[in-house]
């Protein structure tokens, strides 16, 4: 087996993407923080301090998105097309399920952006709330959805 983000000399590498064909990619990913009855009720009401959370969670997710090549270190900067974010409130579970759709025209897939995007969406709603609630979880961060490129249609199932 080939590790690809190594070269002969067993050195980091970026993967050489040139010879391959510009197609439309896109990702879906979503991840979930569940957190105390009065941390939830805090946000719906937008009785946090520092302000709306949710909103400022989707400015978050689209910055978090944008800037994935700089944060993961084999990423390449990709020019995104499209991205598209979600809020699902789960009033039983005292929780919010966030999903990001990414798009874009290139030679390498957006999964990394999609996921990252809903990591940092995520990251800021603990961070908004944890004067509130330092209990909160986050978990169950997936890859839901990707199309394009030489490996194809993939769905979680």
């Amino acid at each position: 087996m080939k590790i690809t983000h190594l070269d002969k000399n067993n050195q980091p590498q970026m993967v050489d993407i040139s010879a391959k064909d510009i197609t439309q990619r896109i990702a879906i990913a979503s991840g979930v923080i569940s957190m105390s009855k009065e941390a939830f009720n805090a946000i719906k009401q937008n009785a946090v301090k520092k302000g709306p959370v949710l909103q400022t969670a989707v400015i978050a997710a689209i910055m978090g998105a944008k800037k994935t090549s700089e944060l993961i270190p084999m990423c390449h900067p990709l020019m995104l097309s499209k991205i598209q974010t979600d809020i699902v409130e789960n009033e039983k579970e005292y929780s919010f399920k966030l999903s990001v759709s990414i798009k874009c025209e290139g030679k390498t897939g957006v999964e990394m952006e999609a996921l990252t995007a809903v990591s940092i969406g995520l990251l800021t709603i603990y961070d908004m709330v944890k004067a509130i609630d330092k209990t909160m979880c986050i978990n169950n961060i997936i890859l839901e959805h990707k199309q394009g490129g030489k490996s194809g249609e993939y769905n979680r199932s």
